[in-house]
């Protein structure tokens, strides 16, 4: 009998040391609950099942339960935001207002910061066939506004009753097409963080970029934002921050950079790493049990399906 309540107490003990340990990591870690939890991001919404950057495109990757809604925001010539990867439209998915095809050699004319969103709106984004998704659905759709974007995913929680996802919006900015293919970074920003306050989604938004004067004029006008450095070069992790002149929020780099000792010191950093774009559920597998603390994928669904969810 004394040898049980002995074998009773030593195994209680051990389970309260586990549960101290545990409760101390993450006090230590100085982690909150969203940073703990698996961030599954559609790319573009979910670009290998829907045309991407697309309202129906957001709703499938609602249906597929992501964290974050990822894309691309680009701006008209009457400063509306709106999502698009290519600040014109690309001839691969594109088509004119009369069905037409866009020829190739020609899309870079199709300039959208030189078109009214009404005009933009003309264009089907959907129809075409994109080649390198065989799988995608093809509906005729348009370029939305960023805020149809974020209202309509309101909608969808409401309806599902299900909680809002954050929304990880890029800035398309190359400082060659200032002026040319979008404002200059200051007003390009300036035109982003108005919407987002104005649609009251500052606690749900992230803002990524490749382009540090973008994010650092962000960080100086909403300090209290996410932000999130897109990365694909050879640069080592610590050049690439170190140039950022800021601590990010999450380092986002090309899938095939990632590395175990980046890993760890972004953990120790309280710096998120969560790697672009990332389709092949081997590669999938691999990222996720190197510990990334999210991915960003075409394919949400085999994430989730990696995930076990």
């Amino acid at each position: 009998m004394r040898s049980f309540i002995n074998y009773r107490f030593c195994k209680m003990k051990r389970q309260l040391h586990f549960f101290i340990f545990i409760v101390l990591f993450f006090l230590n870690c100085n982690l909150n609950p969203s940073e703990m939890k698996f961030d599954v991001e559609g790319h573009r919404g979910c670009r290998g099942l829907m045309p991407e950057n697309t309202v129906p495109a957001f709703m499938k990757a609602m249906d597929l339960r992501v964290n974050t809604l990822e894309m691309d925001l680009a701006i008209s010539k009457d400063e509306k935001v709106i999502v698009s990867h290519e600040p014109y439209f690309r001839a691969a998915i594109s088509l004119d207002p009369d069905g037409n095809e866009i020829p190739k050699e020609e899309e870079t004319n199709f300039n959208m910061y030189q078109m009214t969103y009404e005009e933009i709106k003309q264009y089907d984004v959907g129809s075409k066939p994109d080649p390198r998704f065989p799988d995608r659905q093809n509906i005729k759709t348009y370029r939305p506004l960023f805020s149809e974007v974020v209202k309509e995913t309101s909608k969808y929680c409401k309806k599902n009753d299900v909680e809002m996802p954050d929304f990880n919006i890029e800035i398309k900015r190359v400082a060659q097409y200032d002026h040319v293919y979008h404002p200059d970074a200051e007003k390009f920003v300036q035109l982003v963080l108005k919407e987002v306050i104005n649609l009251g989604i500052e606690k749900h938004t992230i803002i990524q970029s490749f382009d540090l004067k973008s994010l650092r004029e962000a960080k100086k006008l909403s300090p209290d934002i996410r932000f999130a450095l897109l990365i694909d070069n050879d640069k080592s992790y610590l050049e690439n921050i170190e140039a950022l002149n800021f601590k990010p929020d999450i380092y986002s780099p090309n899938y095939k950079l990632i590395h175990p000792e980046m890993l760890t010191y972004c953990k120790q950093k309280n710096i998120l790493v969560i790697p672009w774009t990332v389709n092949d559920p081997k590669d999938i597998e691999k990222l996720i049990a190197l510990g990334v603390d999210g991915i960003i994928s075409d394919y949400p669904d085999r994430v989730n399906s990696a995930l076990g969810k």
